[in-house]
C-alpha cells in the first residue's frame, strides 16, 4: 500500500546559478516536475510513495530515476523510452526569486505517456492519487492521466489535483481553462494559487475561487497565497491561514512543498476530505506553509524539501 502515488511529469530544472568567467549565464541541474516535488517532501517524512511517469533514455532521464531511488520513492511506475528526450525547464529567477519558464518539450518524454504502460496496480494500491495539469495538455498523457483518474475514483483512492498553469504549455489560454477544469469533477482535494483563480473558477478572489469549488463537489480546497501563507475552504466556510517568516532563496517549490506538507496532515488525520473540518484544514494548511518557508530558503525543488524536524521547528518560532 502507498500513502501517495503521483502521476506527471518529472523533469530538470536548469536553474540560474551565477556567471562564468566569461560572464555568460550558469545553470544548476536541479531534479523537480510538480507531482515528483510534493512525493519528495512526502517521502522526506516518511510516507510511502510512487511515481507514474515517462523520461527520455537519456542522461538526464537516468539521473531523475536516480533521484526518485534515492528519496525512497517507486520507479516500478516510471518508463524509460529512447524515443524522447527528457523535458527541460529552463528557469529565470527576479531579483525577488520569483520564476519565469522556458521548456523543452516538443514533445517531452513527460507528455508520452501511454494508458498501456499505465502500472493500474500502483494506483489501486494507493491511499492518494496525486495529479497536475501538464500532463493535460497533450496527447496521449492527457487520456492515460483520465484513465489513470477513473482507476483511482474506482478503487476508492483520495485524488489530490493541482493545476500548476504553465501558459507557454498549453496552445492558448482558453485551451488550458478547457483542460485544467476537465477533471475537477473527479477531484476530492485541490491546491490552486492565487494567479489561478480566475482560470479555474471565473473567480479572481480567493475565498470567492474556493468557494465555488466546494459548490462544485470537491469538499475541501486550498489556495496558496504567497508569503501571506494560504487560504482554505470546506462545507463550513473558509478561513485564511498566516505564512512563516522566511529568507527567501528560490521560491521553485514552494506550492508543492505547501501540497505534500497539506496532504500528510491530511494522512495522518485518517479522514476522507469531505469529513474534514475547516478547523482542520487550518491546521493542515499551517503545516504546509512551514514547510514551504524552509523550501524556499534553498535552491531548486526536490533538493530543498526539508525534514519533519525542520517543520517541527518551525512552527514552534510563532
Amino acid at each position: 500500500m502507498y500513502d501517495v502515488t503521483a502521476l506527471g511529469e518529472i523533469l530538470i530544472d536548469f536553474t540560474p546559478c551565477g556567471k562564468s568567467q566569461a560572464g555568460q549565464c550558469l545553470f544548476e541541474q536541479n531534479p523537480g516536475g510538480a507531482p515528483a516535488n510534493v512525493l519528495a517532501c512526502l517521502s522526506k517524512h516518511g510516507k510511502q510513495t510512487a511515481f507514474i511517469g515517462k523520461v527520455g533514455k537519456d542522461m538526464h532521464g537516468a539521473f531523475l530515476k536516480s533521484v526518485l531511488e534515492e528519496s525512497s520513492i517507486a520507479t516500478e511506475g516510471l518508463v524509460e523510452d529512447g524515443n524522447v528526450f527528457t523535458t527541460l525547464a529552463f528557469v529565470a529567477l527576479s531579483d525577488t526569486g520569483e520564476r519565469n519558464f522556458s521548456f523543452a518539450r516538443k514533445p517531452g518524454a513527460d507528455t508520452c505517456l501511454t494508458q498501456e504502460e499505465l502500472k493500474e496496480d500502483i494506483i489501486r494500491e494507493s491511499k492518494i492519487l496525486h495529479i497536475g495539469s501538464l500532463s493535460l495538455t497533450t496527447e496521449p498523457s492527457r487520456g492515460t492521466t483520465i484513465k489513470a483518474l477513473q482507476i483511482a475514483k474506482e478503487a476508492g483512492c483520495i485524488i489530490s489535483y493541482d493545476p500548476n498553469y504553465r501558459a507557454p504549455l498549453w496552445d492558448s489560454k482558453e485551451a488550458a481553462v478547457a483542460g485544467m477544469r476537465s477533471v475537477v469533477g473527479y477531484v476530492d482535494v485541490m491546491k490552486i494559487s492565487d494567479e489561478e483563480t480566475a482560470l479555474l473558477t471565473d473567480e479572481e478572489a480567493p475565498e470567492a475561487a474556493a468557494k465555488k469549488l466546494v459548490e462544485e463537489g470537491v469538499p475541501l480546497v486550498a489556495v496558496t497565497l504567497g508569503s501571506k501563507g494560504a487560504l482554505v475552504c470546506t462545507k463550513e466556510g473558509s478561513a485564511i491561514v498566516p505564512g512563516y517568516q522566511a529568507n527567501m532563496v528560490d521560491t521553485t517549490g514552494a506550492g508543492d512543498s505547501f501540497w505534500g506538507g497539506f496532504l500528510e496532515r491530511l494522512l495522518e488525520s485518517g479522514k476522507k476530505p469531505c469529513e474534514v473540518t475547516l478547523e482542520e484544514a487550518v491546521l493542515f494548511a499551517s503545516f504546509g506553509n512551514a514547510v514551504a518557508s524552509l523550501c524556499v530558503e534553498k535552491r531548486g525543488a526536490i533538493p530543498a524539501m526539508p525534514t519533519l524536524e525542520e517543520v517541527q521547528a518551525r512552527m514552534k518560532e510563532k
